[in-house]
């Protein structure tokens, strides 16, 4: 088996880490090892940490933070697997995830490899998700927009070809996944699991809702691979973020500039979307998972898993 080091960058999640270093721990025929990366947390992390009882685990603490980006290169600079991995202190793993990307990695001869996700929310209830695009789709369409969904908690990627690459560019939060993968491309094309492996939480803390920072950096990314960015696609991103930041006025304007720039069939699917995570706020999640349909509901068993009333404690896991 190809070892797999997985990098956790969190501050002051406390909650939501537990459930997140809970599905990464239950990973099924993998070599594992894990790094949190506490960015200065002022909260019960360190002690979530050592509630897993996991000698697998490893905590490196930051006394200030520097942000995500940095928080992943630290801990990928600590790593000693084959393979590095990435999740954020928010989102969920199926537990096949890493042994399905191997798989697909090793089958494929590719040194990276991504899955699909479906957007959650912070009950885990299943929200909306589609499957990801191909990886002949993902080379044709990088550095313009970012098709790989679940942000930085999706891809993994051979450690070498990490450190050869430059890591994660720190100044591009929130959109340094999105500007790794396109280095990535001058590398070779990604191998990809089209099954719904991640759950993307939704929620108000989230690092996605930096409207400003996702333009900017955006547009760094414009100026660092001289290529014309997607803006009719970045605009549908921007527009959810508002919403979800209840900037509604906003999110109009954005959702209009996205569908004159061709993305109108795009902002419906996404308006449709979100009446549908609306629902699902109120509804919880055992409802929702059980209304989720097609591809999306392949995530339904394992995330009914991660529900707090069907673990033990939070060292419970199936992989070792």
């Amino acid at each position: 088996m190809s070892g797999v080091s997985v990098v956790i960058p969190t501050r002051d999640r406390a909650a939501l880490l537990e459930t997140t270093l809970r599905s990464v721990l239950w990973q099924d025929d993998v070599d594992l090892e894990v790094i949190v990366v506490d960015d200065g947390s002022r909260d019960a992390t360190a002690e979530v940490v050592a509630a897993a009882g996991d000698s697998r685990v490893t905590l490196v603490r930051r006394d200030e933070p520097h942000g995500p980006p940095a928080a992943r290169n630290l801990g990928a600079g600590r790593a000693s697997g084959e393979w590095v991995g990435f999740v954020d202190d928010d989102d969920v793993w199926a537990p096949d995830k890493l042994a399905r990307q191997l798989g697909a990695a090793d089958a494929a001869d590719r040194g990276w490899v991504y899955v699909g996700a479906v957007a959650v929310s912070e009950s885990l209830a299943i929200v909306s998700g589609d499957p990801p695009p191909s990886p002949e789709a993902v080379m044709a369409v990088l550095p313009r927009s970012n098709p790989v969904p679940g942000g930085g908690s999706n891809v993994i990627l051979r450690r070498d070809l990490f450190e050869r690459v430059g890591g994660f560019d720190e100044r591009l939060a929130p959109c340094e996944d999105w500007e790794l993968w396109a280095r990535l491309t001058r590398h070779g094309a990604p191998a990809a699991v089209p099954e719904p492996l991640i759950g993307y939480r939704l929620h108000g803390g989230a690092v996605s809702l930096d409207v400003e920072g996702i333009v900017r950096a955006a547009r760094a990314i414009e100026r660092l691979h001289r290529t014309s960015i997607d803006w009719g696609t970045v605009h549908r991103w921007l527009a959810e973020t508002c919403l979800r930041n209840d900037r509604h006025l906003e999110a109009l304007g954005h959702f209009g500039r996205a569908a004159v720039r061709g993305q109108a069939a795009g902002v419906a699917s996404d308006l449709a979307d979100i009446v549908r995570r609306r629902v699902a706020r109120l509804t919880g999640p055992r409802s929702d998972a059980g209304r989720a349909t097609g591809w999306a509901a392949g995530a339904s068993p394992w995330l009914s898993e991660l529900e707090p009333s069907s673990t033990s404690g939070s060292g419970e896991h199936r992989g070792s």
